[in-house]
This record gives C-alpha cells, sequence and structure tokens, in this order.
C-alpha cells in the first residue's frame, strides 16, 4: 500500500492542533466534493483521501500510531505485542526502535520481523489479519422493498454488494474478506456496511410495519361508507363502519415492508382515522346540529 502523507493531504503541519485539522478538512472537503465536482475523477479521489487523512488524524490514538509506524500504523498493536515478547525473551533482532524511528521502512521491518528469514514464531511466519473497512450506503425507504444488487466504491475498489429487501436505518451488515489486506499473507478484514434509510413515503416506519393517519368527513365516521388509501403497492378502498370513533385503527395485513430476509413474509400497514369535524357550516347545517344537540348525542 503506497503511503499517503495525510498532513500534506489536508495542508496542515505535523504539530497541528485537532481543531485546526477540522477547519482544514471542512475547507479542502467543500472545495472537492462530489455534489460539486460531477465526473471528476481526480477530485473523486481527493475528497476520499481527506476523509481518510481526517478520520486518523482527528482521533489521538490513531494519530499517535501514524506519526509513529507511518503507513503501518494499522499494524502497531501487532508490532508493539511482538516487541515486547521479543524483549523480554532477550531476541529482538537487529532491528531497533525509538520514538517512531527504524533504521529501515516499516514494511520492510515487518517483512523480515514476521516473514521469510526474520523473526518466527513456532517456527511459522507470524500472520496479521487486514485491517476491518466502514462504509456507508444511502437508499431511499422505497429501495428496500426488493432484494437488489448495488456497486461501492471503497478505497478505490469496485464491490458488488446484494442488499436484501427490508434492510432497516442504522442497520449493519459484514461483508467478509472485502476489508483491508493482511500483513504477510494474512487473512483480509472485513467490510461493515451501515445503511442510511430515508423515509421518501408518507408512512411512518416500525420495523416491517407501516403506520399512516387518514381523515375520514363526519357524516362517514357517523353513517359509514368508503374512503381510499394509498399502500406501497397502491392505492385500495376501506370500508368505515358506522359510529367508526376518532383515532380507530384498522389492520391492512401484509400491506407493510418485506421482512428482512424472510422471504414471502411482509409487515402489516395500520390506518388510524382522524375525523375531520367540518367547517364554514350553512345556516341549514347549523341547524341540523342543533337539533342533534337536543337529543344529547
Amino acid at each position: 500500500m503506497d503511503f499517503i502523507d495525510y498532513y500534506k493531504v489536508l495542508g496542515v503541519n505535523k504539530d497541528a492542533s485537532t481543531s485546526d485539522i477540522k477547519k482544514a478538512y471542512r475547507k479542502l472537503a467543500r472545495k472537492y466534493h462530489p455534489d460539486l465536482n460531477p465526473n471528476d475523477a481526480e477530485a473523486e479521489k481527493k475528497f476520499k483521501q481527506l476523509n481518510e487523512a481526517n478520520e486518523v488524524l482527528s482521533d489521538p490514538e490513531k494519530r499517535k500510531k501514524y506519526d509513529d509506524y507511518g503507513k503501518d500504523w494499522q499494524h502497531a498493536e501487532e508490532f508493539e505485542k511482538q516487541r515486547k515478547a521479543r524483549s523480554e525473551s532477550g531476541d529482538f533482532g537487529r532491528y531497533t526502535y525509538s520514538g517512531g524511528q527504524s533504521t529501515e521502512d516499516f514494511s520492510d521491518f515487518f517483512e523480515s520481523m514476521f516473514g521469510g528469514g526474520g523473526f518466527r514464531s513456532s517456527g511459522r511466519n507470524v500472520r496479521f489479519r487486514g485491517q476491518d473497512y466502514n462504509a456507508s450506503l444511502q437508499l431511499n425507504l422505497t429501495d428496500t422493498l426488493h432484494t437488489h444488487k448495488q456497486t461501492l466504491t471503497v478505497n478505490n475498489k469496485n464491490i458488488r454488494i446484494t442488499i436484501p429487501a427490508g434492510v432497516e436505518n442504522g442497520q449493519i451488515i459484514k461483508i467478509t474478506g472485502h476489508g483491508g489486506p493482511g500483513v504477510n499473507n494474512g487473512p483480509a478484514g472485513d467490510l461493515y456496511i451501515t445503511f442510511t434509510i430515508y423515509n421518501n413515503t408518507t408512512f411512518k416506519r416500525d420495523g416491517a410495519n407501516l403506520h399512516k393517519t387518514i381523515e375520514i368527513p363526519l357524516t362517514t365516521a357517523v353513517l359509514g361508507g368508503e374512503v381510499m388509501t394509498d399502500t406501497l403497492s397502491g392505492k385500495v378502498k376501506l370500508k368505515v363502519k358506522p359510529e367508526t370513533q376518532n383515532g380507530t385503527k384498522v389492520k391492512l395485513k401484509g400491506k407493510g415492508l418485506p421482512r428482512y430476509k424472510k422471504e414471502g413474509q411482509f409487515g402489516d400497514l395500520f390506518i388510524t382515522y382522524q375525523v375531520k369535524i367540518p367547517s364554514n357550516l350553512s345556516p341549514e347545517q347549523k341547524e341540523i346540529f342543533k337539533k342533534l344537540a337536543a337529543t344529547n348525542l
């Protein structure tokens, strides 16, 4: 993996404060944001590097590892464990370490330490699992109605994934083996995708169930009748029973969202009736209500 100087990417000095780093990131992120640079591959690459640099340098722990180990900062903990073990056994080899400086590039260091001809563990080369990657994916609620495939670009690599129907907002799925490469032929890390689902419908979501409030005329609530309402699969006609009370709920079975990874199963749609009180009544209509009031209804 080529070394990327995150300080240079953000245009800050190595002694920059966290506030300076965030300020530089916000300024450059606006400049290179894909929405402002459509179909500009270089701007997209720069934007991704800015996000990587900000993620590392704005985190004190990650920043220290990066300062000490450069491009091998992701394996700092493994190195320290091996270094400590070798130091305690008095077998640390020809390499020296002091405050992040070594006599050779850390990639060569790791190769000699954990690869052929260097340190060994029980006669075998020491391998380390690659770093896990995290990505986010934004979808509309209507995009979750059917299982479909979509291509993601993670670290300049296109990955085609299957998105199951019914995936929920904030849900995380794991794509095994699509994270960072392992060290010394170790296994690759995994890719974790967090979904952000935007509700582009008039329904309120509750898991696989949906909720909607509709108004019905007072006369329909009293005498009964029919009303039309939307569902995700089109309009349906509902029969309203006579003397329906305000706040009455009815359930439309199977008219909700697909249940996650349960083929052919769906949630329900719950309709709440809100009785509409008439306004701008004519004198004749008011007289009718006066007569009804006299009956103590």
